[in-house]
Order: structure tokens, then C-alpha cells, then sequence
């Protein structure tokens, strides 16, 4: 095999994790086959195990599976293969497991190649005869386990069935020892035939098989056919299709009959089958199966009433031989594609039709219309060979009859099962090009096939379909037959490769070009087979490209003004309306005199999908021209018409919030027009009622925000740069922070970041101190977080608007009066860890108050605001804070927050002061890690990190950060950060004054968190890895030192979290490695645990005891270790108080611990 890969992105560091890898594999060869012959060698010795025969099992499937989508790979390997299994198989030594596993693996590989390739290299002798057919009598057709070996034997048989000799020939004596008659090998292999045709499992379809290749034998069908034939239509009478058993009975009889190698047998009795199966009904059966059977076996009957010829009268395109095509001129081909009418007629003469034919087709035409597409596709297929057999006249009545598909009274089902047929139909040459003029315009609608049901839609598969009809037309005919069609087809296809909603029909179309279609190896080359998989980059910018050619540009405008902007899913009529604006400058003229008038009556309409798209179209055209009319000089109502202004104006009682801002940004002119007052407060309803929406919240805000921001600039500016006073006054968004509603809040917060600088002049301090304060509430309660994210976006946007002015007003900007309570916002938010059945969604405040924070940071660095002793300490807050961040487990908020770091730490324009340790960090953060630097990636991101333990000022924020991620649930994350910080302690170990230094933050971090299960139980987890990993050796070792950790043994004495308990109970294991009074005390600790109220903590205490003693040999005397460890691991320790109490009290005297005394509860 050869295996090809390429590989980008491969800098994981030292810690080995690939950002990314893109690989490529083309197999080449069966590069397993000498592990695979080992495994098949190796099944005599697993068989009887039954863990190592899966184990075998799997390994070869895995193996086998590679395959799947180039099976000859193995085809020079099936022999040896075979014959090893074959050759267990044939042994008289293999006990019945063994074959059975033998003919698993045989199953194995047949269902890889496919059964048709595979059993052809089956021994098939007249000596393989008797040991098969022996072998399958032996099996039992019951047993659920084994139908492998059953299913492969039944292959075999058919095979040996091939046997150029009668088989009366292999009987012999016929008397056997016994003198009893055997009964002949002839009627044992048709005897098994019929059993295992009614059986449930896959058996069926090899004895399906095996029917075939026996009847087709001359003795066989002589003497046996009419019987089997009598006893198949006596099954399918006598059994329905209400119980499971009858079904499968069915499938077994149907598959026997509708073979292709036994059509030639039932000629004479087709018109009896052919009446079994009308009375029968299976077409109305609720199996899939059977209904598709039945297709199969009416279209082989009708096949056996025709004539098997090629029909004279058929359209030809070249020959079927590559050399004599090109040996033709292309005038002889052409010339040849027809035959001459009389030469049809001759043909035809003395050719009578058999009545039954005509239920044929008609049964044919029920199945095209089936709900399942395998009996559609089926009956599509029936269609085209029967038709193919037919004189002209009768299968243009055919083609006639399909076309009736096609009407809008039938479903979806019966439009895909027509493009189906005429595809078939076409691919054979039978519908001949005078019907094109029929069937092209169907062909068009099916395109573009959509039917509405409930809340979605149905058509996919006939759009599909239609691409299918389309691929076929374009390799069945001349061009000069689609000539008159292309521009008609071509639009269409291309139309459904850019707009289809599904990808499968934007590829179907893409890959279905016909002939010469216009600009076609242009359009191809952009909308290839990949480039259509992104349906925005379909909408937008593809589209663009197509419509650049005029042949296409007015059909794509007017589909989507017509089927794409009242479509049920909001997400197409919104790409819609950004495609219509895109497209606006390939057709200026024609969308202000057409389109924009058609588009003006269906936004009041009725359609609330339509009124929506159309409201949304209107705005991006209207846009779209104004942007056009900067190029040309000319305002946007010099080139769209009166009528359609006043009708832009009239509908705002209806009007989205995007109308509002796309005909703000046009300039339109309506400044003091009543209609904008309609406006200002259609945007204070859409905030007050944002909880009342459904779906799409996000959106509907900002496109909100976005509409104010653009009215204000547009229409509430008194002179240039000054608000209208009225207005200013009138909004006031400030009370919406108190509302009740969160939403209410996020757009209220979100409205006051947008206003324009003229319109917060005066009011800074207002806004900053009502977004202050909502912010301050709801964190201490817990409540509105998406409205605290907002807010804390809103003060760095009203920050940055405002602008910086040292000595200035706090009204009007950010100065030294009110910079302080803007830092002290951001940064208490960079603290917000609120949780709910969400997860973490404080991060989501944290997250925006970094990003406010640097830019207010940058903001006020500019002018060199930061001169006194606060601003040093802000920055300082800042830089830590964002250290934190850096180190902790969410992968987005790490990133986040080490790019901003990284950001602060290199800007030059403005230069960020008074940062600390500025030297260091730019010598452990380089220029170039801001943008080689992963931050998502942990093996990166704990690499740089862990050396801002060294910084004095930055040690005990960014160990915070650390403790979190350590002793986080992330594997990647957790194994990552404690592989670094181990790191780094174990460059510390020699230096007792920095081990004692980070001991000290160690318990700092423990003190301020004792409470914070979010710090503390993760605080534990990190220690204990810490003392399991030897990281604090230099205390350990000194006798009777009394360092940071002996504080830690008394703090959750009164905790009832369990997971805090067991976390501390491993930390206290730890521990005991110290000696003297710190080892007395936790394991004094220790001991009282065992007797804890809670019995999964006194056995958790117990088994991680039990371990420390296997660790630490020194824990315990010798000569009462073994006692001490057999106490631990045979006590029942989740038994009553009274009786574990015994056993701890034993363990206190053997460890030299003071038995713990019970303290009486004091009664008042």
C-alpha cells in the first residue's frame, strides 16, 4: 500500500500536540496481508478463547475495512486467503467453533469484495458437491450466532451447482446401508433452497442466489421447475404482510423469482405470476421491501412478453466503441444518431403487444409514485427497459404517461420518480428529441422544486433528481438537439448550484453542465464541486461571478425576488436579500424599475415569510443603489421612483429594524418627517419587547443597535457634530438597565454603547454610572449575565467615544475623575464566575471586560493620562488580572485573554506605561509568539506561563489561574499545566527562599479561597499531584519542620462536600511523607476521618490509607504494619459508628496517635 499524507500546522512544542493535521490517504496495495495471514493462521489456537477470538475478530474487520471503498485491492489475495480458511474448514481435526469462526472471517472478506466476485473462487467439482451440501444439512437455521456459516455454504452450494453433469449422475446407489432410499442430491439441494428462502437472517438472499443458479440447470428446470414455480405463487398466496414472519417469507419468494438468471424460465408461466401478483395488492403493502420486490419481478414478466431487441427507433449518439467513434466523422455521426423512418416501420411490422404488457407499465407508473425512492428508482429503471422493447408509437404513449408526473396535484414522490424515469429514458435513447420541447420545461421547474410542509420543506430529492435528468440529456445528445434549451437549462442549473439550500443539489448541479452552455469552463472553474459546499459563499460571492454574465444575470434576480425571499427559513430570505444587494450593481436599472415595485406590495402583504424577506430586500436594494449613486454623483431618490419612496416610507408601521438602517445609510430624505418618530419608537418597542421573541435573539439585537446607531448619525444631528436637543433628552435608555426583563437590559446597555458622540455630550458620567451600577447588582445576585456582558461592552464603547481629556468634564469625557470607577467596573468583572445549568457563564462577562479593558487601557495611554500612584496600580490589576485569565482551563477565555496580554505587552502606538517586569515578560514573550503563539492549544499556552511564576507580581494571580486548569476535569488541559508547573518546581528545588515563597502564595490563595469550591477542591487536586509528584522534598526532609502545608490539616473539619473531603483526604495521605509533629497531625486527621459521619468518606479514607502504608514505609512500625494494613482492608468501614469506632481506636494505639476523644453536644 502506498499511503500519501501532508501535514500543516505541526508545532505542538515539546508537548507533541499537532494544531493541525491534514491528511490524505490513497491506498495503494494490501499492505496488511501478512498481519492478515497471521490472524488467519492463528484461529485453530483462539477459537476457544473467547476474548482472544474477538480480539482477532475486530482486528481483521478494522484491517478489512480499510477496503471498503477499493475492494480489488485484495482481489490478488482472495485466493490464498480462502484456501487457508477452506482448508480449516475441510479439516476432520476442526472442532464445529472453529468453523463457525472460520466462515465468520470468510463473511468477513465476501462482504468487503462483494459477494458476486467472492464466490467465484469457491472449489466447485463434482468432489465438492456432497461435503457442502453435508455440511449445510448439519447447520441449524435457528441458530442466531452462526448464520455466517450458513450464508457462506449456501454461496458454496451455488457454485458446485455449476457442475457441467447431471446431478442424478452424483446419487449412486440410492439404497443405503440401512436399505432405506436416500433421497436424491437433486431434491436435497432444492429441499434447502426452500427452507432457508423463509428465514429471517441473510441466509435468505444466498439461498435467493443459490435458486438462480439451480433452475438454470437443464435437469433441474426439466424436472423440477413447474413444481417450484406451483409452490413459490402458492407461498406469496397463501401469506400476507402483517406479521414479521409472512414478510419474510415474502421477500424470500419474490427474491427467488425476480433473479435476472431465472427470467428466461418463466416465459410460459409469466401471465399466472403476473395475476398472482395483481390479486395479491403488494403494491399496497407498508413494506419498502416488498413493494420494490414486486416492482423488480412485474418489470422481469414484462420483459418476457417483448421481444429482447434493441428498439430500431431510438435516438443514438456515436457508437458503443471508442475506435469507431473516432474513426466517424462528426456529419456520419450525426447522420447516424436517427434511423430512416421506413427502415422503423419495417422493423416494427407483424410485432403484436401482449395485453399484459400494458398492466406492466401500469404497475410500472404506480411505482414511480411510491413514497420509498428504492421502489421509485426500480420502477424507473422498469420503465426504460421495457420501454426500450416497445414500437415508437406505444412508448411515446409511455412517455406521455410519465410526463403526467409532473402536474402539481402530485407529490414530491411522483416528481422525483418522473426525473428518475425521463432520466433512464433519455440515458437509452428513448425520448426523442421532438419531445425535448415537452420535457425541458418540467425538467426546469424540478430545478427549483419546493413544497412546503409544516415547518420545512420538501423537494430536495426531486432538485436532485433533475440534476440526474440534466447529467443524462448532456451525454445522450448531440448539442445541436439542445441548442434551443441551453440558456434555458444552463440558468436553471446554475440558479440551483448558488441557491439550493441543500448541498447535495448545489454539487448534483454543479457537476450536471449540458453541452456548450454559455461561459460554461468560466462558471465551472468557480462553482466547482467544493466551492459550493458554503452556502454563504454560494449567496454571496459566487453568485456575484455568475450573474457578471448577462445571459444569466436577470434569472438570478428574479428567482430570488421570487422564490427565495419568502422562503421558510429565515437564514436563506436573509442571504437572499445580501445576495439581491450584491447583485444590485450588475443590474442597477432593472431593480429600481422592476424589482424593487414587485418587491414594495408583497412587504404589507399577508405572508409573514414574505413580508419579511421583501422589507429586508427593499432595505439592501435601496442601499445598494444609494452606494451607486455615490459613483455617479446622484442621490438614491433620483434613482428610484416617487411612488416607490412614498411606498418606502408608508410601510414603517411593519418595518424591521434593517430597513431603518439600510435607508438611514441611503440618506433618505426624512429628517423631520413624522415617520421618523415612527421609527425611534418602533426601535424602544423592539428593546422593551426582546423577550417576546422566538428565535434569533442575537441578530434581532444588533441589527437593533445597528438601526439606532445609523438614525442618530442620519437624522438627529442639529448642526454637524451636535445633537438635536428634543431627541437627546428623549432617549433615555438609562432606565431600561433597571428593567425586569434580561433582555430589556442587553438592549438598553447595548443601545447606550451605540449612540454617537454627540448624543452621550454631556451625559458620559449618567450612562457610566447607571451601567455601573446595574453591573454592581446583578453580579452580587447572580442574575442577568448576558445583560452584565453587554454593559461591560457599552462603558468601553461610551469610553472610547467619548474620548480622553485629562482635566476635562466627566460629563463629556474620560478624565481622572471618572477613570478610576471605569477600571473598577471592568476589573470587578473580570471576577464575575457566575454559573448556571449553562456552565460558566461569567466567562462570558470576562471575556468582554477584557477586551474593555484594553481598549479604555489603550484609550487613556494615548495622552499619558497614567501619571499618579492609582494608574500605576490600575495597570498593574490589569496585567494581572489578564495574567490569570491566561492560565485558566477554557480553552476561548485562555486565548482571549493571552492575545490582549500579548497585545498590551507589545503596543507601541500607544506604548502601555508602567507595566511590571516589562524587561522579563518581553524576554519570555517575544514580538513573534503574538502571532505564532497557539493560546487554545494547552501545550503551548502552559509553556509560557508557567515562567510568570518566577515575577513576583504576577505569581500568586497567575497560580490562581494554574490551580484552576491543574485541578481541572480537561485531560489535555490538566495534563498539560501540571507537566509545566511541575517543570518549573522542579528548577526551584534548590532554593529553599523561593520554595518558601510559593509555599506562602500556595496557602494565600488557600486562605482567601476557603469558601470558593471553584478555587478550593481544584486547590487540592493540585496539591495532591504536587506531593505525589516530590515537589515538596526539601520540607519533607527536615525533622519536625512546621512549614506552610500544617495549616491546611484543621480547614474542613466541618465540611459536608463530599468531593472536598476525599480531595483532602488524598492530601493528608500526602502529607505523612513529612516527618515529626506534622506526620502526628495529619494522620490524627486521618484517623478522625475514619470515624466521619459519612460512610463513603470513612471508606474512601480507609483505601487511600491502605495505599500511603504501600507507599511510605515508614508510616508505621514494623512490626504492626502488617496488622495496621489488614485492619484498613478488611474492616467494613461503611458499618455502624459504634463498631468502626473499635477498629480506629486499634489503629490510633499502633500508630502512636492519641485516640480521638467523642465531644459531648452542649444542650440549651
Amino acid at each position: 500500500m502506498t499511503l500519501m499524507e501532508t501535514e500543516s500546522g505541526c508545532s505542538g512544542g515539546d508537548g507533541g500536540e499537532l494544531d493541525a493535521v491534514v491528511s490524505a490517504c490513497v491506498l495503494g496495495g494490501f499492505s496488511e496481508a501478512s498481519e492478515s495471514r497471521a490472524l488467519l493462521s492463528s484461529l485453530p489456537d483462539v477459537h476457544g478463547d473467547m476474548m482472544a477470538s474477538e480480539s482477532t475478530t475486530e482486528r481483521f474487520l478494522v484491517i478489512m475495512n480499510r477496503y471498503q471503498e477499493q475492494p480489488h485491492l485484495l482481489d490478488p489475495h482472495l485466493e490464498w486467503m480462502l484456501n487457508i480458511i477452506l482448508d480449516i474448514v475441510r479439516s476432520e481435526k476442526s472442532p464445529p467453533s472453529l468453523v463457525h469462526l472460520s466462515f465468520k472471517f470468510l463473511y468477513i472478506i465476501c462482504k468487503v469484495r462483494g459477494y458476486k466476485i467472492f464466490m467465484q473462487l469457491f472449489p466447485h467439482e463434482v468432489a465438492d458437491v456432497q461435503p457442502v451440501l453435508d455440511l449445510l444439512t448439519r447447520q441449524d437455521p435457528k441458530d442466531s450466532e452462526t448464520w455466517e456459516t450458513r450464508y457462506m455454504l449456501l454461496l458454496w452450494l451455488s457454485m458446485t451447482c455449476l457442475i457441467p453433469f447431471d446431478l442424478y449422475r452424483l446419487d449412486g446407489h440410492l439404497e443405503s446401508d440401512s436399505g432405506q432410499a436416500r433421497e436424491p442430491i437433486m431434491d436435497r439441494i432444492l429441499a434447502i433452497a426452500k427452507s432457508y428462502l423463509l428465514v429471517s437472517d441473510c441466509s435468505r438472499d444466498a439461498a435467493s442466489v443459490l435458486i438462480s443458479k439451480f433452475m438454470t440447470r437443464p435437469d433441474v428446470k426439466q424436472k423440477h421447475l413447474g413444481d417450484f414455480l406451483d409452490w413459490n405463487l402458492t407461498t406469496i398466496s397463501q401469506t400476507s404482510d402483517q406479521s414479521m414472519r409472512d414478510i419474510m417469507v415474502l421477500d424470500g419468494a419474490l427474491q427467488s423469482l425476480s433473479d435476472n438468471n431465472i427470467n428466461v424460465l418463466i416465459c410460459s408461466p409469466a401471465p399466472t405470476i403476473l395475476q398472482c401478483l395483481e390479486q395479491k395488492q403488494l403494491s399496497e403493502s407498508s413494506q419498502a421491501m416488498l413493494r420494490k420486490l414486486c416492482v423488480k419481478l412485474i418489470q422481469r414478466l414484462g420483459l418476457t412478453f417483448l421481444k429482447p431487441r434493441l428498439a430500431a427507433w431510438r435516438y443514438q449518439r456515436g457508437n458503443r466503441s471508442l475506435a469507431a467513434n473516432l474513426s466517424m466523422s462528426q456529419s456520419a455521426i450525426v447522420a447516424a444518431a436517427v434511423t430512416p423512418e421506413a427502415q422503423v416501420q419495417k422493423q416494427e411490422e407483424d410485432y403484436d403487444i401482449p395485453e399484459d404488457v400494458e398492466t406492466v407499465i401500469e404497475q410500472l407508473l404506480v411505482g414511480l409514485k411510491d413514497k420509498e425512492t428504492i421502489v421509485r428508482w426500480s420502477a424507473a429503471k422498469g420503465i426504460g427497459r421495457v420501454t426500450g422493447r416497445l414500437p415508437k408509437e406505444l412508448a411515446d404513449e409511455v412517455v406521455g404517461s410519465v410526463l403526467d408526473c409532473f402536474s402539481f396535484q402530485e407529490t414530491d414522490n411522483a416528481w422525483h420518480g418522473g426525473c428518475l424515469a425521463l432520466a433512464e429514458l433519455g440515458r437509452r435513447g428513448l425520448l426523442l428529441p421532438s419531445r425535448l420541447t415537452d420535457v425541458v420545461p418540467l425538467i426546469v421547474k424540478s430545478l427549483t422544486y419546493e413544497e412546503k410542509r409544516g415547518a420545512c420543506s420538501v423537494g430536495s430529492n426531486v432538485r436532485d433528481a433533475a440534476c440526474y435528468v440534466c447529467w443524462s440529456f448532456a451525454r445522450a445528445y448531440e448539442p445541436k438537439e439542445l441548442k434551443p434549451f441551453v440558456t434555458d437549462i444552463a440558468s436553471a442549473l446554475l440558479i440551483t448550484t448558488v441557491f439550493d439550500r441543500d448541498v447535495n443539489c448545489r454539487r448534483a448541479a454543479s457537476v450536471s453542465s449540458v453541452g456548450t452552455f454559455p461561459h460554461g469552463i468560466d462558471i465551472l472553474t468557480a462553482a466547482d464541486y467544493f466551492a459550493v459546499g458554503n452556502l454563504t459563499n454560494c449567496y454571496l460571492n459566487i453568485s456575484v461571478y455568475i450573474a457578471g454574465f448577462p445571459e444569466y444575470t436577470k434569472a438570478m434576480i428574479d428567482h430570488l425576488a421570487a422564490m427565495k425571499i419568502n422562503h421558510w427559513d429565515g437564514v436563506i430570505r436573509e442571504l437572499a436579500t445580501k445576495a439581491l444587494h450584491n447583485l444590485t450593481p450588475q443590474a442597477p436599472d432593472y431593480m429600481a424599475a422592476t424589482v424593487l415595485p414587485q418587491l414594495l406590495p408583497v412587504a404589507v402583504g399577508i405572508d409573514l415569510h414574505g413580508r419579511h424577506g421583501a422589507i429586508l430586500a427593499c432595505a439592501e436594494i435601496t442601499h445598494a443603489l444609494y452606494k451607486l449613486g455615490l459613483q455617479t454623483d446622484r442621490t438614491v431618490v433620483e434613482i428610484i421612483s416617487s411612488e416607490c419612496v412614498d411606498a418606502l416610507k408608508n410601510i414603517h408601521q411593519m418595518v424591521v429594524c434593517s430597513l431603518i438602517e439600510k435607508l438611514s445609510l441611503s440618506k433618505m430624505p426624512f429628517k423631520g418627517d413624522p415617520v421618523i418618530a415612527g421609527w425611534q419608537e418602533l426601535i424602544d418597542d423592539t428593546i422593551k419587547t426582546l423577550h417576546l421573541f422566538s428565535s434569533g435573539l442575537k441578530d434581532s439585537i444588533m441589527v437593533m443597535v445597528s438601526a439606532l446607531s445609523a438614525l442618530c448619525e442620519e437624522y438627529y444631528q442639529a448642526d454637524t457634530g451636535q445633537a438635536d436637543s428634543d431627541m437627546q433628552g428623549e432617549l433615555n435608555y438609562i432606565e431600561g438597565l433597571k428593567s425586569p426583563q434580561m433582555l430589556a437590559r442587553c438592549g438598553s446597555a447595548l443601545a447606550l454603547g451605540c449612540l454617537p458622540t454627540f448624543m452621550i455630550h454631556g451625559k458620559v458620567m449618567q450612562i457610566l454610572e447607571g451601567l455601573q451600577q446595574m453591573c454592581a447588582l446583578s453580579q452580587k445576585e447572580g442574575t442577568f449575565t448576558e445583560a452584565r456582558r453587554d454593559a461591560v461592552r457599552a462603558v468601553a464603547q461610551v469610553c472610547v467615544k467619548a474620548g480622553v481629556c485629562a482635566q476635562g468634564s466627566s460629563d463629556s469625557s474620560l478624565c481622572s475623575e471618572n477613570v478610576a470607577e471605569v477600571y473598577g467596573v471592568l476589573l470587578d468583572s473580570m471576577t464575575d464566575y457566575t454559573t448556571d445549568s449553562r456552565g460558566d457563564v461569567g466567562a462570558w462577562v470576562r471575556e468582554a471586560a477584557m477586551s474593555s479593558l484594553m481598549e479604555v487601557t489603550l484609550q487613556v495611554a494615548a495622552p499619558l493620562v497614567f501619571i499618579s500612584c492609582s494608574s500605576v496600580r490600575r495597570v498593574k490589576c490589569t496585567m494581572c488580572c489578564l495574567a490569570q485569565q491566561s492560565a485558566e482551563k477554557i480553552d476561548r477565555s485562555r486565548a482571549h485573554a493571552g492575545s490582549i496580554f500579548l497585545r498590551l505587552l507589545h503596543s507601541t502606538e500607544p506604548a502601555v506605561p508602567h507595566i511590571p517586569h516589562r524587561e522579563e515578560l518581553l524576554n519570555i514573550f517575544p514580538l513573534e509568539t503574538a502571532t505564532s503563539l497557539n493560546w487554545n492549544a494547552p501545550s503551548q499556552a502552559f509553556r509560557y506561563i508557567t515562567k510568570l511564576l518566577g515575577l513576583p507580581q504576577y505569581q500568586r494571580h497567575t497560580l490562581l489561574g494554574i490551580t484552576v486548569s491543574v485541578g481541572g476535569i480537561t485531560q489535555s488541559t490538566v495534563e498539560f499545566s501540571s507537566q509545566w508547573l511541575f517543570d518549573y518546581l522542579r528548577g526551584i528545588q534548590g532554593d529553599a527562599t523561593a520554595m518558601t515563597q510559593f509555599g506562602d502564595t500556595l496557602l494565600i490563595i488557600f486562605r482567601d479561597n476557603l469558601r470558593n469550591d471553584r478555587v478550593s477542591i481544584p486547590f487540592l487536586k493540585m496539591l495532591n499531584q504536587m506531593l505525589a509528584n516530590g515537589c515538596f522534598e526539601i520540607f519533607a526532609t527536615q525533622e519536625n519542620s512546621s512549614p506552610f502545608l500544617l495549616n491546611l490539616c484543621k480547614e474542613f473539619k466541618k465540611t459536608k462536600c463530599i468531593s472536598k473531603l476525599r480531595a483532602c483526604t488524598a492530601v493528608f495521605c500526602g502529607l505523612v511523607q513529612f516527618q515529626g509533629e506534622v506526620k502526628k497531625k495529619v494522620l490524627s486527621q486521618l484517623l478522625m476521618l475514619l470515624c466521619h459521619h459519612f460512610p463513603v468518606v470513612r471508606k474512601t479514607t480507609a483505601s487511600q490509607m491502605y495505599e500511603t502504608m504501600l507507599t511510605y514505609d515508614d508510616v508505621a512500625d514494623a512490626e504492626v504494619l502488617d496488622d495496621v494494613m489488614t485492619v484498613l482492608s478488611d474492616t467494613n468501614w461503611e458499618s455502624d459508628l459504634a463498631t468502626v469506632r473499635t477498629h480506629r481506636n486499634q489503629l490510633c494505639d499502633w500508630l502512636g496517635v492519641p485516640r480521638p476523644q467523642v465531644i459531648a453536644k452542649v444542650t440549651k
